[in-house]
């Protein structure tokens, strides 16, 4: 801890920027102790009563997050709820369950230390998983161990439900459940050490508009309770002691954005129609069912990106052809009559099945992954594909097949497609018979031969974030060549451009997706480039569908000239930022 942190002066600490906002106030630190796990042998004939005393435990603790869930549905909704129901799916894991008990019985130990011993096992595992999202999933895993653990043990919940004021909450790491108990109105925003954008309890921040930053390194040792503090959610900065200075032009950024957002959410089912008249279609990408609330809210077109690998991931698992159906039913369903495009399973590289689909490979994300195993594994492809074709009775759906490389494996998906669309016709099962099928282009090669790909495609998705990376060769979780991750490259924005006037040329649409097409900055350049769709996370289509009404189609296909002939990528940043900033100047 921080000692005489109030004679220091004022010190910036760096994170990732977890939830926007700014908060100011003073500090509570909140380091959450490691729980004392016993250990002790027992008699072989006790095994039954420690057996019994694990499934008191999980009826209490099923119990408890039950309770949570309906507060959280109450305060929030439906879908910031549904966090709770990933923890009610580890308490009825059966193969956790089974594998605690297999180790209380040949073990002989304490059920308390044998169920710490199995979740730890799970948790190592999913650490080793270079994977945001699954990485994240971990928080899930500890909470409930956590909470499980301390009712075996008798101890009354952790946590920090009442705070005596408003505070800004630091500590290493908070749980879902520490972020839902907490008092709103007493809660002014949040630090942790770990992790990411995509954790439960910045999901959480974001539904309750609370400002967050996480992956502050080093947050808990620098900060002490009652520092005076300032988090600046937009750009993951922390100030301690923050100086006069840095309060006053805060509050005039806040203001600003604050003003920025209100205008940004007047575009919400308005038109997405540029000054000249340019119709463009905005979707949003969408991991599960939860997420169709948000895409409703922000009004977008349907979905450009359904990634289907989350549900294997999630049950670890490959399930069947009518679990996968009820779950595209259900999205399908709830947004018709907008198209959702479902992508195609995308497992391999970080992305495995525990047990069941591990590969040892020096170089997985140029390995057997995506469309390459669905090809080798017909059956596990053709099950979901006749999923996604019996979902599509129930409003308008589009299949998009990940990581094609040429015409070749196109064609040869295109085939398994059809003969899962041959398989319902013999059972009399209904689908939509005309169906648009497309391709991720999202390596070089794709790029390079989007026209030959074209004459076999329905519609084409840019997938920016994969295209860069491989394209410069350049691992963007690797912080010694993310540098490189460059999407103002001219290389990029020449494949890019490449792959828009391929689709152009023979009529099919082009949609960008990725992070690229979610940044405000490029919105223009992409337009001036002939994209005419973007798919992106639904809290950024207000934002976007605003800048595009605001475009002139005439500037913004000088701003691409302009960008497509030069070679230094900061010249281009500055370039489109330079526009960027130019449509905002009359606001606030």
């Amino acid at each position: 801890m921080a000692l005489d942190s109030q004679n220091r002066g004022e010190i910036v600490l760096r994170g990732i920027a977890g939830s926007p906002g700014v908060a100011h106030g003073p500090a509570f630190v909140f380091l959450q102790s490691e729980l004392d796990i016993p250990a002790y042998e027992l008699k072989p004939e006790d095994s039954d009563g420690e057996i019994a005393r694990l499934e008191e435990a999980l009826l209490q603790t099923r119990q408890q997050i039950s309770k949570i869930r309906h507060e959280i549905a109450r305060k929030l909704g439906e879908a910031e709820a549904q966090i709770f129901d990933a923890h009610q799916l580890v308490l009825e894991d059966k193969a956790l369950i089974d594998e605690v008990i297999h180790e209380q019985r040949t073990s002989h130990y304490n059920i308390e230390f044998c169920f710490h011993r199995v979740a730890q096992r799970y948790i190592d595992f999913f650490d080793t998983i270079d994977d945001e999202y699954l990485k994240e999933r971990v928080a899930d895993i500890r909470d409930v161990a956590r909470r499980l653990l301390q009712n075996l043990m008798g101890q009354q919940e952790h946590g920090i439900q009442k705070l005596s004021e408003g505070r800004i909450v630091v500590s290493q790491d908070l749980t879902p459940s520490d972020t839902a108990s907490m008092e709103r109105d007493k809660l002014l925003g949040f630090i942790t050490e770990s992790g990411g954008t995509t954790s439960h309890s910045v999901i959480m921040a974001r539904s309750l508009q609370i400002p967050a930053v996480v992956g502050a390194h080093g947050a808990t040792d620098e900060i002490s309770s009652n520092d005076d503090l300032l988090v600046d959610g937009y750009d993951g900065l922390v100030y301690i002691n923050p100086s006069e200075q840095t309060l006053y032009r805060y509050g005039k950024i806040e203001r600003h954005r604050r003003t920025l957002q209100e205008r940004y959410n007047t575009s919400i089912g308005k038109r997405s129609i540029t000054i000249d008249r340019q119709e463009i279609t905005l979707r949003a990408n969408i991991d599960n069912v939860a997420d169709v609330d948000s895409v409703r809210t922000v009004q977008a077109a349907g979905v450009g990106l359904f990634r289907t690998e989350g549900i294997y991931l999630r049950e670890n698992d490959f399930p069947d052809e009518d679990k996968q159906f009820e779950l595209y039913r259900e999205v399908v369903e709830s947004l018709a009559p907008s198209p959702v495009v479902i992508r195609t399973l995308d497992l391999g590289g970080d992305k495995n099945l525990k047990g069941m689909f591990e590969l040892d490979e020096g170089n997985p994300f140029m390995g057997f992954r995506a469309i390459r195993f669905c090809l080798q594994h017909p059956d596990i492809f053709k099950d979901q594909l006749r999923a996604i074709l019996r979902a599509s009775a129930y409003g308008k759906v589009k299949i998009m097949f990940p990581m094609i490389s040429g015409a070749g494996e196109f064609l040869e998906a295109k085939r398994i497609y059809e003969e899962a669309r041959d398989e319902l016709n013999e059972r009399d099962l209904p689908f939509d018979p005309d169906i648009e099928v497309g391709s991720m282009i999202e390596i070089p090669s794709a790029a390079l031969v989007a026209d030959i790909l074209a004459e076999h495609c329905s519609f084409f998705s840019i997938g920016s974030n994969d295209l860069i990376q491989y394209m410069m060769a350049a691992d963007r979780m690797n912080e010694r060549v993310a540098h490189l991750f460059d999407a103002s490259n001219p290389a990029v924005l020449r494949a890019i451009k490449r792959v828009i006037d391929a689709g152009v040329a023979k009529g099919i649409p082009v949609s960008v997706c990725g992070e690229m097409a979610g940044d405000p900055r490029y919105t223009a350049l992409l337009l001036g480039m002939g994209a005419h769709e973007l798919s992106v996370a639904a809290p950024t289509l207000p934002e976007i569908n605003f800048l595009v009404r605001m475009i002139d189609g005439k500037a913004a296909r000088m701003l691409a000239d302009e960008a497509l002939d030069m070679h230094d990528p900061l010249e281009i940043t500055e370039l489109i930022s330079s526009f960027h900033n130019s449509l905002l100047a009359d606001i606030g």
